[in-house]
């Protein structure tokens, strides 16, 4: 295995204009923490932009080149224009308000997405020329989801591996992206796909499904040949770098100065200014706090620490201004000569600074109304080694998943957001420590670069390849073994296999050729050929019934072998079970426009191509669950494929419908072709060396993979060259 090639919008150093010209600034993010030694690590490379426009460096940046390279860095040199469309723009005024649930700031202007792919091509293209398939590739958050899979098309075989450090949105608000799809398959080009918590890797599988119609099993969805894993990597912090810097005495002078005094209780909360951050919340709710205890008047005092953002976008000013304004008002209606109940700082701090308000501390408010993950909060809990401190941590950040044990809150709720406030301060010394330190062990054990470790794991590990290509040095095989035997059987599904799916299930009729095909394979000395379907008898009589080809319909309730009459594995069935599934059936087709039933003899088959996709998950899930519990204990069977739900009735099913065809013969060539799950079954009856054939997407049984039944045709009519 090659480098670790470590890709994200921004360099861990930015690159700054000083005094004695340009300098290099390292960041002490997470990020940057949790992959340094990764990085460190052989040849590992960094690739990201510096921070600086290109056009800022004028005859300087070959110099400033070398020195990044020197240290593995790889920069990738924007223009002005390249950064304000695609960082400015598609990232942060259209991704970044979409992905956390504010879509009345999202702005979906092509000149930014055009911005934003021209950039993502841009990363692709530097790693082109420098990276190989041995390398693994880690690529980082929403500003490059287009990245793996311009990776993936250069780089095929390669280990690639994406991480999502912000939410990912739900299917109704994804959706409205006009670029939906471009940017679910930009992210499909990697492995493994990793997310804070389940619930965004869920909101993303949702997606992939109603968007692009791939299905999963336990998170796996499979790609063409690949199968990529969709998984929550919680990130941690450097918790050694917050609890082990308790002792040092000028912090704790520090700490003594923020207090001023013993009685003194301290309020923090530290964010970026940002909408998502429920700063407002906050703010109105320490105003309710106030006026409903007046007991804490000049006993308590609230410092809020804000980190200028994008000062250049429209929402981030008018947010400061209502801020702004908001807190004077507060400072104003409850302050008095001597105390100030908001002191408020809007810049960047040191570390140590930082450090020191974390122990000064008796609460940290966290109030996101979307948050990915919020570090803030783990490094205030990992920063107070006394024990003696709380949280009150919004439901909506990721973090509330890993710490329960702070007072969780919905922040859009202002008076339950007081009393939490409230309870933090009043909040006995015993039940504080006892809450920190279960959060801490699980901090501890969890920190960022157990994180880094896992993913990376995960990453070696996935994205192994169970169903094989069916490439052309294996079609040359098949053709091969095909042309030396003398005995062949071929069995073949037809909707989604022999012909694409379509919305409506009478306009799959099979056309002039495919019939010309059926026929000339069916009349080769030898051969026998098995079109085994889910469809009705008398539609595979009128479609088929008049080529020299075998026929099984509904599943294996009716058989019709080569120049015989129909006969049936179901005579005994008895109908009326009917009576009591089909009320059932139609009562979902009306809940759910574009489904409707249709009934066969043993059968009886929902189908929603038709429908609404996302709707159709929920209801089809409904469905599902009520027909298998009412066919308990009977010989109904529940079974689903490409948009349909079905019933059968008897103890027959395709699989034990081609070994009808199995019985006292020596096949010296098996060939059998399927799309969906009810395809499994024949797929199981086969012995090992037959040559088995999914067509399409999903997990399966079988040994080959196809995308399409367009190549299926062309590998069956090459059977017939001699």
């Amino acid at each position: 295995m090659g480098r670790l090639i470590i890709i994200s919008n921004r360099l861990p150093v930015s690159v700054e204009k000083g005094r004695k010209g340009w300098e290099l600034k390292t960041s002490v993010g997470g990020l940057a923490t949790g992959l340094s030694s990764f990085h460190a690590t052989g040849n590992n490379l960094w690739v990201g932009w510096p921070g600086t426009a290109r056009e800022s460096l004028n005859r300087s940046r070959s110099a400033v080149q070398k020195v990044l390279e020197e240290r593995r860095f790889l920069p990738i040199w924007l223009s002005a224009d390249e950064v304000h469309a695609f960082y400015y723009g598609f990232s942060n005024r259209t991704l970044w308000p979409l992905f956390h649930y504010f879509p009345q700031y999202a702005v979906f202007e092509k000149r930014f997405w055009e911005g934003y792919r021209a950039v993502n091509l841009k990363f692709a293209e530097a790693l082109y020329r420098i990276a190989t398939n041995d390398d693994v590739f880690w690529v980082h958050d929403y500003h490059l989801l287009l990245l793996p899979q311009f990776l993936r098309e250069e780089f095929p075989t390669a280990k690639i591996g994406f991480f999502l450090h912000i939410p990912f949105p739900s299917y109704e608000l994804f959706r409205t992206l006009p670029w939906r799809e471009e940017i679910l398959q930009g992210m499909l080009g990697a492995d493994l796909v990793g997310f804070h918590t389940f619930g965004y890797a869920a909101h993303f599988l949702d997606c992939v499904h109603a968007l692009l119609g791939y299905e999963h099993v336990l998170g796996e969805v499979v790609v063409g040949e690949r199968r990529v894993r969709v998984d929550a990597f919680p990130m941690g912090i450097d918790y050694a770098r917050f609890s082990s810097s308790a002792p040092d005495p000028a912090l704790a002078k520090e700490v003594a100065r923020i207090r001023k005094s013993g009685e003194l209780r301290v309020l923090l909360s530290i964010d970026r200014m940002d909408y998502t951050k429920g700063l407002v919340e906050r703010l109105l709710a320490f105003d309710e706090f106030l006026s409903r205890n007046p007991r804490f008047k000049e006993r308590v005092v609230f410092i809020m620490l804000l980190v200028p953002s994008r000062t250049r976008v429209k929402e981030y000013r008018e947010l400061k201004k209502q801020v702004d304004e908001l807190i004077g008002q507060i400072n104003g209606k409850h302050g008095t000569v001597g105390w100030t109940p908001i002191r408020y700082m809007y810049r960047t701090l040191p570390f140590q600074e930082l450090l020191a308000l974390y122990h000064a501390a008796d609460v940290l408010l966290v109030t996101s109304l979307r948050d990915g993950m919020n570090l803030v909060a783990k490094e205030y809990v990992a920063s107070k080694a006394d024990g003696r401190g709380m949280v009150v941590l919004s439901e909506f950040a990721g973090a509330s998943l890993e710490l329960p044990e702070a007072l969780v809150v919905n922040p859009h709720d202002v008076t339950g957001l007081a009393e939490a406030i409230e309870r933090a301060l009043t909040m006995s010394d015993e039940e504080k420590v006892h809450r920190m330190r279960i959060m801490q062990e699980r901090l501890r054990r969890h920190d960022v670069h157990h994180w880094a470790s896992s993913f990376l794991r995960a990453l070696k590990e996935s994205g192994e390849t169970k169903v094989v290509p069916l490439g052309p040095e294996v079609r040359k095989q098949l053709l091969a073994s095909f042309q030396k035997s003398s005995l062949r059987v071929l069995f073949l599904d037809y909707d989604g296999t022999l012909v694409p799916l379509v919305s409506e299930p009478q306009a799959a009729k099979p056309d002039r050729a495919l019939k010309a095909l059926l026929h000339r394979l069916a009349v080769l000395p030898g051969t026998e050929v098995v079109v085994v379907s889910g469809r009705p008898r008398e539609v595979l009589d009128a479609w088929l019934g008049r080529l020299p080809v075998s026929l099984v319909a509904e599943h294996g309730g009716w058989i019709r072998e080569r120049g015989q009459p129909w006969r049936s594995w179901g005579a005994n069935v008895d109908p009326s079970w009917k009576t009591k599934i089909r009320p059932i059936m139609e009562e979902f087709a009306e809940r759910l426009p574009g489904a409707f039933v249709e009934e066969k003899v043993f059968t009886l088959a929902l189908h929603y191509r038709r429908a609404n996709p996302q709707a159709a998950k929920t209801l089809i899930r409904e469905l599902k669950t009520t027909l298998v519990e009412l066919t308990a204990h009977t010989e109904l069977q529940v079974m689903e494929g490409h948009k349909v739900i079905e019933v059968k009735a008897g103890p027959f099913s395709k699989g034990q419908a081609v070994r009808k065809w199995l019985e006292g013969k020596r096949w010296e060539f098996i060939l059998a072709c399927g799309d969906d799950r009810t395809d499994e079954d024949m797929f199981r009856a086969l012995p090992k060396h037959a040559w088995t054939i999914k067509v399409g997407q999903g997990h399966t049984q079988a040994r080959f993979f196809l995308p399409h039944p367009r190549e299926l045709r062309r590998i069956l009519a090459a059977l017939l060259k001699p």
